[in-house]
């Protein structure tokens, strides 16, 4: 468990899925997802089964989060890290929270915790997140997590039949230390 001030990240369960269900099935949450909304609780229930028996494999690649607030252990949403060719020392990373976390900065400070365990704990050199332009909180969260903007992909998110222009973010391990974090101990 990767813990913050005022979050806990997880592992997901298999009790998790009513509440992950909620969370990729609401329209605001949606809205910049090039999945859709699941059409039943039993897509959710695949898509958790897969994150769950990710977290068994030898090495781990994928590392798809519970967000929960650590006084109360309320849902918040789902954060991700998952990592590319090991050669590259690259990962992604993505995240979708519940609206009632919206605008408090518990992504953000989700996000700059994932980002330490990238490079302190899984010795990570480049982390990439993409997010549609017009998606203005990622975008803050991003930013405000330290990621920077690398460029423009031009239509490249299918969005409820329309292409949807993409910004590309990442952060360098170099990034990361210099910006004041410390090295793996």
């Amino acid at each position: 468990m990767i813990s913050t001030h005022r979050l806990h990240l997880r592992d997901i369960v298999m009790s998790d899925l009513n509440d992950i269900h909620l969370l990729l099935s609401l329209p605001e949450t949606d809205r910049y997802n090039v999945l859709g909304l699941p059409d039943a609780i039993d897509v959710t229930q695949k898509w958790v089964e897969e994150w769950i028996s990710a977290q068994s494999m030898e090495p781990r690649i994928s590392y798809t989060l519970c967000m929960a607030h650590r006084d109360t252990n309320t849902f918040a949403g789902l954060i991700a890290l998952v990592k590319g060719k090991a050669n590259y020392r690259i990962a992604e990373v993505w995240f979708k929270t519940l609206p009632t976390f919206w605008n408090q900065g518990y992504t953000t400070e989700a996000l700059g915790e994932l980002l330490r365990f990238g490079f302190t704990d899984l010795n990570l050199h480049r982390i990439e997140a993409g997010c549609a332009v017009e998606n203005i909180a990622s975008i803050k969260v991003l930013e405000k997590a330290g990621m920077i903007r690398e460029g423009l992909k031009r239509k490249l998110l299918p969005i409820r039949g329309q292409w949807f222009d993409g910004y590309v973010y990442a952060q360098l391990e170099d990034d990361f230390f210099n910006q004041g974090h410390p090295p793996a101990v």
